[in-house]
């Protein structure tokens, strides 16, 4: 075999091996190209469920003023450190709570992206829970659409009516506090994404005639961050130094809301939790419990649920149980109440 020979075998070697490069490196970048467009058409499909399970309607602001008679001042159904709630009435019927945001929250919280919270939030439905069903966002704005459930908060039975609290015996207080547990578990564990609720406290759990508790405000708190009033003393220490909401501060409210159902005692701005913690702890039962209520032969149950709720509030947030240890106690005790 002559020179030439082997320059013409060496020439078609290298034209092959660059013919089977390019052969292979196409199929990379198609296959490359194909992955992307799945990727893409999944995410436009994830986008679509999402969409889909919400159940959050956005209202004109027409529509809320037309169904509140102009934010009519007998329409007012309660009102709190966000906002004033109203009684709404729309076109074909519909009754609902409109909760109308206080404007200096409205002008502080401008590009929260309020919709896209609320969107999410409308995703939340569990029978411990008040739905969300829609919202409103104009200039000066910002207007929550809830379910109107026709119910009390707990906060008006046990401080505000004088005899709302011996309509709360002890079987129906330790009732609310499983409910109110299991709504809270649910908000923590069983919605994508998960909720936190912000600012537990009586006034955000509403009781209806057969006394089973649904929470509701929940995962608010983005809306009012700097807001003190009404939240100083259901929140732990580690929120105001910089710690902010999280699932430890609502099992911190929710242990101050069980010292309340069993003390009858508000919240005092955090008092409570300093005069009842060494009651607890000395087992001093007759003095910490309600002494509107006949203290019932077995007093085993509200020994154990002021236990559950002595922990909730004395420990740091690494050393607190989950709301799903709580309700799963406090669901046993109401289970052997009945």
């Amino acid at each position: 075999m002559n020179h030439n020979d082997h320059v013409h075998i060496a020439y078609y070697f290298v034209i092959s091996f660059l013919a089977t490069s390019l052969i292979i490196l196409g199929l990379v970048l198609l296959l490359i190209l194909i992955c992307k467009k799945k990727q893409s058409i999944d995410d436009q499909s994830e986008e679509t469920v999402t969409s889909a399970k919400s159940c959050a309607q956005v209202f004109s602001l027409s529509d809320i003023d037309g169904a509140t008679d102009g934010f009519n001042r007998r329409r007012i159904i309660g009102e709190g450190r966000l906002g004033i709630v109203y009684a709404a009435i729309f076109e074909k019927g519909e009754i609902a709570a409109v909760k109308r945001i206080h404007p200096s929250l409205v002008l502080g919280n401008i590009g929260f992206g309020f919709s896209r919270t609320l969107s999410s939030l409308s995703l939340a439905q569990h029978p411990n829970v008040v739905p969300i069903v829609g919202y409103s966002e104009a200039p000066g704005e910002r207007i929550i659409v809830m379910e109107f459930v026709g119910m009390v908060c707990l906060d008006f039975y046990l401080h505000q009516n004088p005899d709302g609290a011996s309509l709360l015996d002890w079987n129906h207080r330790l009732k609310i506090a499983a409910g109110a547990a299991r709504g809270l578990q649910y908000l923590h564990e069983g919605v994508a994404p998960n909720i936190v609720h912000g600012c537990v406290k009586a006034s955000n759990i509403l009781i209806d005639v057969k006394f089973c508790a649904r929470v509701c405000d929940y995962g608010l708190s983005f809306l009012a961050p700097k807001e003190r009033r009404g939240l100083v003393g259901y929140v732990d220490d580690e929120y105001w130094r910089g710690g902010g909401v999280c699932k430890e501060s609502d099992v911190f409210g929710f242990g101050v809301v069980l010292l309340e159902l069993l003390s009858g005692r508000g919240c005092e701005e955090g008092l409570l939790v300093k005069w009842a913690l060494p009651l607890i702890k000395e087992m001093r039962f007759s003095e910490f419990l309600d002494p509107r209520l006949v203290i019932p032969h077995d007093i085993m149950p509200l020994v154990r649920l002021a236990k559950v709720a002595s922990t909730c509030v004395s420990n740091s947030r690494k050393s607190r149980p989950s709301i799903s240890q709580v309700a799963t106690i406090l669901n046993n005790l109401e289970i052997d109440s009945t």
